[in-house]
């Protein structure tokens, strides 16, 4: 069973946030690819029952950032957008 998409993501931002903002995009593109594989990887029966798990203190962090950087967040959601609404559509996430 694949781990928690939240840890993989908070890990790969939590390490981002150290870098020096010229060094941010490649983190983001790291974390964006393993994002997408966790949605691809991931049924649809794990997807739900990761969304339903509340959220621990290091996703909201990871959460915070991005709320707080507009530029790392675009980069992020322009390369997760497509592969993740195409993954909750097939499992019935969203109507």
């Amino acid at each position: 069973m694949p781990r928690p998409l939240p840890a993989t993501l908070a890990l790969g931002l939590l390490i981002g946030a150290a870098a020096p903002a010229h060094a941010q995009s490649p983190v983001v593109n790291l974390v964006a690819k393993r994002v997408v594989e966790r949605y691809q990887k991931s049924t649809c029966d794990q997807l739900w029952a990761a969304r339903s798990e509340r959220r621990g203190s290091q996703e909201q962090r990871v959460l915070d950032m991005l709320n707080d950087d507009p530029q790392m967040r675009q980069t992020f959601i322009d390369q997760i957008a497509g592969p993740v609404m195409n993954k909750l559509i097939v499992c019935g996430m969203i109507p």
